[in-house]
Order: C-alpha cells, then structure tokens, then sequence
C-alpha cells in the first residue's frame, strides 16, 4: 500500500472514531435530559392561623415562589400553627429538622434566644426601611446568622408588617397609675417596658387573643395593625383602639431554615430561597400599607374609639425602654455587639429621615 492509500486509511479511520465518539456523547447527553431532576420536598412549620390574612398568606406565597423559581425541584409544604408544632415551637422544630423551614418572628423565641429579640423590632427604634437596610446592608445579617447558628438555623427575612398600633384595650389609659396591674399580651421588648411599669404581661399565640380579651383574662394586647386586626374582629371585643405603636416601629417577619437542609442544596437552590425571602419582604410590606389603609377606614366605620396614649406614658416607655435595651445588651458580648450596630445605625439613619420623611409627613 503507498503512502498516499496509508493516509487516506488513517483518515477514515479518525472519522470512524469520531463519529463513534459522537454517538455516545448524544446518547449520554440524552440520557442526562432524560432523567427527571431530583425533587427536594421541604415542610415549613409557622405561628400563624391558616391562611390567615397578611401573614398565614404570606407563608403560603413563599413556598408557592420557591416552588415556581425552582420549577418544582424544591417545593414546600405549609402547615399552619397547630397543624404540626403549636405556634411558639416553630424555632425548635426548624433546629431539630422536624420541618426544614419555619415562618415567625424572632421575639417569638426569646425565652431560648434572648437576642433575637433584636431582630424583631426595638421600641422606638428603626422604622421598616431603616431595618432592612441595616440587615442587608449594616452588618445586621451576620449578627443575626452568629445568633441562630448555635442552634443550627439560618435567619432570613421575609416579610414586614411596617409600623404597629399601640393596642387594643378595655381600659383607658390615662395616666401611669393606669398600668398597674394592667393584664396585657404583648411578647417581646415592649412587653418588658410594659412590665417595667407595673403591668402583668403575657405572650399569646395570634389565635388565642379574641378569646382572651373577650374573656377578660387580659385587659389589653397588641397584636399588629388595622389589616390583620380587622381580620381577628379585635373591635368586637374591646373598647379602645391606642396609638402609636412605640412598641413596633416596624416588625420583621421572618424564615428560618434548617441549616443542614439548606447546606444539603444544590447552590442553584440556595440562592432561590435566600432571593424569595427577599422578595417576600418587599410583597408584605406592600401588603400592610395598601391594606392597613383600607382597614383602617373600616374600623372608623365600625365606631372605633381611637385614643392616643398620653405624652407621660410614652415619655415613661421611652425611658424604661433605655433601660430594657441596655440591660439586655449587657447580658453578653454578642448582645452588646448587635445593640451597637444598630444603636450607631439608628443615630445615622435618624439625621437624614429629619431631612427627608419627617418633613413630608410634617407638612402633607
């Protein structure tokens, strides 16, 4: 054979081996499309009624986003309060991994996490925007991820109700000589001013205050504002609509995942959960402002007294709640760290809101 034949062989052959080569390939790429994704199945566990407006709806809204972002790789089951864990277990059960995600709000777990109360909301402190962007962007995050990580949860927020209402009472509140012996529900830091004060406070799930307050177990509570109010019927079983809500300038709602089942994802998936829970922040918010409004002028309909606490009182709670923020910040290192991040945030943010909101909603 000449060499001119050698070559022409050597050529075929090359092509031979390539076009084999590519068959495979095909079939191992087609195989691959084949073969359906792996599917994660996620339980969140939450403290709130089912589909209960604003927020059993907006722990019903995030899992439907993770499951469309994730075009149902990840899909997420939700069990309201009572379904699975009562309504204050919700942080245990995400620790254990009885459910990989929970929906709440952090001064839910203060008995068993007393900072997290921080990220919650302090009374007359950050407003909602100021929270957010000191979470994303003022190291509140990592303090937040530092606290839970003992316990082996990841915090995200998901969610805000915006600023508060003072509460719901049966009694006026005329003066401080009022609030002794008061029976109120209110969890978190401002139920420990209320305390301070001499008020007997309780923390209540959402679904047992109608009934206590109609009962008379408790003279007062807070719960959220107008929207979610409304919807409990809390007008029909007490006389008197307080404001301002010093207690909850803004409240953050939050997920908290397992950190082992987050870990356990691929890196594509992480990062839809971290991404909805943003989202969800920003569909809430929007949720209570548009419909806080509407309830608000339903319950003026219905005949609600609206009183505002006195200049003394408030005065008396800005001071107590000084000292509340101050003793807990003193509790440990990482208290006092997160209590000045934000505290140095506050003072900030504080010059420019005087510059900037205060003078619209002065003059509108």
């Amino acid at each position: 054979m000449n060499r001119r034949n050698l070559f022409g062989a050597a050529v075929a052959l090359i092509a031979a081996i390539g076009l084999v080569g590519c068959k495979e390939e095909k079939a191992a790429s087609e195989q691959a499309a084949a073969k359906p994704a792996e599917t994660v199945h996620w339980k969140m566990v939450t403290s709130w009624p089912k589909n209960f407006p604003g927020l059993g709806t907006a722990a019903e809204r995030l899992a439907e986003r993770i499951n469309a972002m994730s075009a149902g790789r990840l899909t997420v089951k939700v069990y309201a309060a009572g379904e699975l864990v009562p309504a204050l277990e919700v942080f245990d059960a995400v620790s254990r991994g009885t459910a990989e995600m929970g929906h709440g709000t952090p001064y839910y777990w203060k008995g068993k996490v007393p900072a997290a109360q921080f990220f919650s909301s302090v009374p007359f402190g950050l407003s909602t925007l100021e929270m957010n962007a000191w979470l994303s962007k003022g190291g509140g995050q990592a303090l937040w991820d530092e606290t839970y990580a003992p316990f082996g949860v990841k915090p995200l927020a998901a969610g805000n109700t915006t600023m508060q209402m003072g509460g719901w009472f049966n009694k006026e509140i005329n003066s401080l000589d009022d609030i002794k012996g008061l029976k109120i529900r209110m969890p978190g830091l401002g139920g420990e001013v209320w305390s301070k004060l001499g008020a007997i406070t309780v923390n209540l799930p959402g679904g047992e205050i109608f009934t206590s307050l109609q009962t008379g177990a408790i003279d007062a509570t807070d719960w959220v504002g107008p929207y979610n109010d409304l919807a409990f019927g809390l007008h029909k079983a007490a006389k008197y609509y307080y404001f301002p809500g010093w207690q909850e300038p803004q409240a953050v709602v939050e997920s908290m995942v397992n950190q082992k089942a987050f870990d356990a994802l691929p890196a594509d998936l992480q990062a839809i959960v971290v991404e909805a829970a943003r989202a969800a922040t920003l569909d809430m918010m929007d949720d209570y402002v548009f419909n806080n409004a509407k309830a608000l002028q339903s319950l003026k309909n219905e005949g609600v007294q609206f009183k505002r606490l006195p200049d003394e009182v408030l005065q008396a709670m800005r001071e107590q709640s000084d000292v509340v923020l101050e003793t807990l910040a003193a509790e440990n290192d990482l208290n006092g760290r997160i209590w000045a991040s934000q505290k140095t945030f506050l003072e900030e943010a504080s010059a420019m809101q005087t510059l900037t909101e205060k003078e619209l909603y002065n003059w509108r």
